[in-house]
């Protein structure tokens, strides 16, 4: 894919803000239709959409793929299923930004493993503490089904860093990815098809939106990845993902109108600085290592 030449004219870190603002109002976006369509058609669509976008836009070619390429898909593809269908079943129960930060344990579980110092340690304590400030709550506020869903999703987010890093960066890399995505829609979409196809029968119009969610969610935050990569050291833009649970909230507040309480901003702010501080600190990454991406909520 020609990366545009505007593009290459916006700095690199706008273009990383860029993609995690875009990534977290589309999930606002498509959460507002859940009453209609429920949070398994939306998903059914999201990823149907999503996967027919990439392969219109990087148009992989698969003819010289090796078995190895095809295993590293299809286990992308797999944790892609995973963590869309379970953050989108998360924001169903709880606000938004609550399931994007617990989300946020997962790429920053990836980040601690790798590393064996004392300080990512304290940043480990750090980020457990936000989560049993939210498990701290005794009225029942945040439901324990959305946070072991959001926890799932995590999981699947780990598990989506994992299969990414091992297909590498070849030429192809994100032709893959549209592939992945594919594998996704393959797993999810016949689970949520009749509550989409009954919708959709009534508000045609749901198509479109949902369009919309798939261009927000995957085709412009990945072209603008692409490119700020190509000129962003990888620690920075991990720095510049930490601020995924933070963009949710504010999407969440100004889409949804979820305010989030004193007590989920404090466990926001506890797993944010965790993950500032381990990317921040880390030592330097070869430029081929995982990266901590913005996941295609």
């Amino acid at each position: 894919m020609t990366r545009p030449a505007a593009l290459e004219r916006v700095p690199a870190p706008l273009l990383a803000v860029a993609a995690i603002v875009s990534v977290q109002f589309g999930a606002a976006l498509a959460r507002t239709h859940f009453d209609a369509l429920g949070p398994l058609g939306a998903a059914a669509l999201r990823l149907g959409f999503g996967a027919l976008v990439l392969l219109l836009v990087f148009r992989p070619r698969v003819g010289g793929w090796s078995r190895r390429t095809w295993l590293g898909v299809v286990l992308l593809g797999v944790a892609l299923a995973g963590m869309n269908l379970l953050i989108y079943l998360a924001i169903d129960v709880v606000p938004l930004g609550v399931a994007v930060t617990l989300e946020f344990l997962g790429p920053l579980t990836v980040a601690l493993v790798q590393t064996r110092r004392f300080v990512d340690a304290a940043w480990a304590v750090l980020a457990l503490a936000g989560v049993v400030v939210l498990g701290l709550d005794s009225s029942g506020a945040t439901p324990l089904l959305g946070v072991l869903l959001a926890l799932g999703a995590g999981a699947f987010w780990a598990g989506y860093i994992v299969a990414n890093a091992s297909l590498g960066r070849g030429d192809d890399s994100l032709g893959g990815l549209a592939v992945a995505m594919t594998v996704a829609a393959v797993i999810v979409v016949p689970l949520g098809a009749a509550d989409a196809a009954s919708a959709v029968s009534v508000d045609p119009s749901l198509l479109l939106v949902f369009l919309v969610v798939a261009v927000l969610t995957s085709a412009l935050p990945y072209s603008l990845e692409m490119v700020a990569l190509r000129r962003l050291p990888t620690r920075v833009f991990g720095v510049l993902s930490s601020l995924g649970p933070a963009t949710a909230a504010l999407a969440g507040l100004v889409v949804l109108g979820q305010a989030l309480g004193a007590r989920e901003l404090v466990a926001l702010a506890l797993v944010t600085a965790a993950s500032v501080g381990v990317t921040a600190t880390a030592r330097r990454p070869r430029r081929d290592g995982p990266l901590v991406e913005p996941p295609p909520t």
